[in-house]
C-alpha cells in the first residue's frame, strides 16, 4: 500500500467525500434560501464510479473516509453506498457528516451497513430560530434524528455548531449545557468563507477566542494534549472525561497537521477546501478507452499528484486570499 505525501512531509489518511451538493436545509451561512445552481446529475459520479475512486484511493493508504454532502442521506443509495464501502479490501473508517433529518429511518439501515461514527450539524436549540437559520420548520426532525443515531449505536454522537454574530452567538452555553445532559459531543466551528451567496465577513464570524471566552464563564476547560490530525481543539468539562472542541479554521489554523483529501459529487479531486486547482476523475472513470488496469493506474497517479502540488496552508488570512466559486454545498465539509 502507497501513502500520500506531499512535499512538506504531511501524510494524507483521510478522504471526504461527497455525495450531492444538494440539501434540504438552507442555512444562511451556507447558502441563499432561493440557491438553485445546482450541479447537472449527469455529471455527477454514479455509485459504480465513485466506488472506483474510493478503491483507488484506500489502495493509495486511505484509512478514513467521511461521507459528506451538501446532504449526503438525499443520495437514494446512501445504505447500498455505505455497504459497498464496507465490502471494499481493507475497509476503511467510514463516518459521516449530515443534517440529520432523515436519520429517524436511516440510522439503523447504515449502522447495519458499516456506518460507524456520525456528525449531526444543529446550531440553535430554539424552534423558530432555526427556521429563520435555515427556511425550515424542521428541527423536531434533527432532535428525532439524534435520538435515532444513538439508539443504532452510533457513538460517540457528535453535534457540529456554528455560531453567528448576532444570530446565536448566544447560545454557545445553552448548546454546551444541552449536550452534556444528553451525552453527546459538541464541537464549535468557525464560519468560514465557503458560502454560496459571498456574504461571509471576518467581523461577523464568531472567533474560536470569543467561543473559549463565552464558555470559561460557566465551564472549566482544559486542553486535550494529545490533538494529532484533528482539526478541533478539545478541552476537557470541569476537570471530567468529557470535552468540547473547537475548530478554529480561520483564526487557528490547523494546515499544518492537515491529512485530507476531498472528493466533490462530481468528481473532482481537491487537495484543501480552498484550493483553487482540482483534478477531473470522472474524466478518468468515464474514459471509455482506457482498460480497468489503465483507470487504476491514472487514478493513483491523479491523486499522488494532487496531494503532492498541496499548498502550506490555506490562505485565508493572506492578503492575497480569493473566495474558491465552489460553495461548501458542491465542495463536501
Amino acid at each position: 500500500m502507497s501513502s500520500l505525501i506531499d512535499t512538506y512531509g504531511r501524510v494524507h489518511r483521510d478522504l471526504r467525500v461527497s455525495l450531492t451538493d444538494r440539501c434540504s436545509l438552507r442555512c444562511t451561512y451556507c447558502m441563499p434560501h432561493d440557491f438553485a445552481a445546482w450541479l447537472p446529475s449527469a455529471d455527477l459520479l454514479t455509485t459504480d464510479e465513485l466506488i472506483d475512486v474510493i478503491e483507488s484511493a484506500v489502495a493509495q493508504g486511505i484509512d478514513e473516509i467521511r461521507l459528506t454532502g451538501g446532504e449526503p442521506l438525499l443520495r437514494p443509495d446512501i445504505v447500498e453506498i455505505v455497504a459497498r464501502i464496507n465490502a471494499i479490501a481493507n475497509p476503511p473508517k467510514l463516518s459521516m457528516t449530515t443534517n440529520g433529518l432523515a436519520l429517524a429511518q436511516l440510522a439503523a439501515p447504515l449502522v447495519d451497513a458499516g456506518l460507524s461514527r456520525i456528525n449531526i450539524s444543529l446550531d440553535t436549540l430554539d424552534r423558530e430560530r432555526f427556521k429563520k437559520l435555515t427556511f425550515r420548520d424542521r428541527i423536531h426532525d434533527v432532535f428525532a434524528g439524534i435520538d435515532a443515531a444513538r439508539n443504532a449505536g452510533l457513538k460517540p454522537v457528535k453535534i457540529n455548531s456554528v455560531l453567528m454574530r448576532g444570530v446565536n452567538d448566544d447560545e454557545a452555553i445553552p448548546l454546551l449545557q444541552w449536550a452534556l445532559a444528553e451525552g453527546l459531543s459538541l464541537r464549535f466551528i468557525e464560519q468560514m468563507p465557503l458560502d454560496a451567496g459571498g456574504a461571509w465577513s471576518r467581523d461577523a464570524m464568531v472567533t474560536a477566542d470569543e467561543i473559549f471566552a463565552q464558555l470559561s464563564t460557566v465551564f472549566t476547560l482544559t486542553p486535550v494534549e494529545v490533538r494529532g490530525s484533528s482539526p478541533a481543539e478539545e478541552f476537557y468539562i470541569n476537570g471530567g472525561l468529557a470535552s468540547v472542541g473547537i475548530i478554529g479554521s480561520v483564526t487557528r489554523p490547523f494546515c499544518a497537521a492537515c491529512d485530507r483529501v476531498r472528493l466533490t459529487s462530481d468528481g473532482q479531486i481537491r487537495a484543501c477546501l480552498f484550493s483553487m486547482v482540482e483534478t477531473d476523475m470522472r474524466a478518468i472513470v468515464r474514459n471509455a478507452e482506457l482498460t480497468s488496469e489503465q483507470k487504476r493506474e491514472a487514478m493513483a497517479k491523479a491523486f499522488q499528484a494532487t496531494v503532492k502540488a498541496k499548498l502550506p496552508g490555506h490562505g485565508i488570512n493572506d492578503p492575497t486570499f480569493i473566495q474558491p466559486t465552489r460553495p461548501m454545498s458542491a465542495i463536501g465539509g
